[in-house]
């Protein structure tokens, strides 16, 4: 899962936030994908599947809080908003193991769509951070 990370002042800090935001992306990303082979079932998923899904959009979730506090202005925006999404992935699974029939199959697709804008988020808060960076760069080379 994704690690947490915190910025301070020592160098190699932004190394590890970044890697932290880049796991949490990746793990968010196979949570999508995990929900998406799922749904795509000619059977349909199980509830056991559905399950294990909702305990893995917990942890990813989790690791999205903990990182929220690493992150500054439009990141940190990005990544609340990534949060929001995975906790409506989460209360949407928990309905899909309630429902059955078309409710289930409606339940699950409203999963991935949550899942599908968690993965949004999480990558414009990569994207937002690579532009930081890169302006960083840029301004230190100027200043050089």
């Amino acid at each position: 899962m994704a690690q947490s990370a915190t910025a301070s002042a020592k160098p190699g800090a932004e190394a590890k936030v970044k890697g932290a935001i880049d796991n949490l992306r990746s793990a968010a990303q196979d949570l999508h994908k995990s929900i998406s082979d799922a749904a795509a079932k000619r059977s349909g998923a199980t509830k056991a599947e559905i399950a294990a899904l909702a305990e893995k959009a917990r942890a990813v979730t989790q690791s999205a809080k903990a990182s929220v506090d690493a992150e500054r202005g439009n990141a940190a925006k990005h990544l609340t908003d990534a949060v929001k999404h995975l906790e409506a992935t989460q209360a949407q699974l928990s309905d899909s193991l309630k429902a059955t029939g078309a409710a289930f199959d409606a339940s699950v697709k409203k999963v991935l769509m949550e899942a599908r804008a968690s993965v949004q988020k999480i990558s414009e808060t990569v994207a937002e951070k690579r532009s930081a960076m890169s302006g960083n760069k840029k301004l230190g080379e100027r200043h050089a």
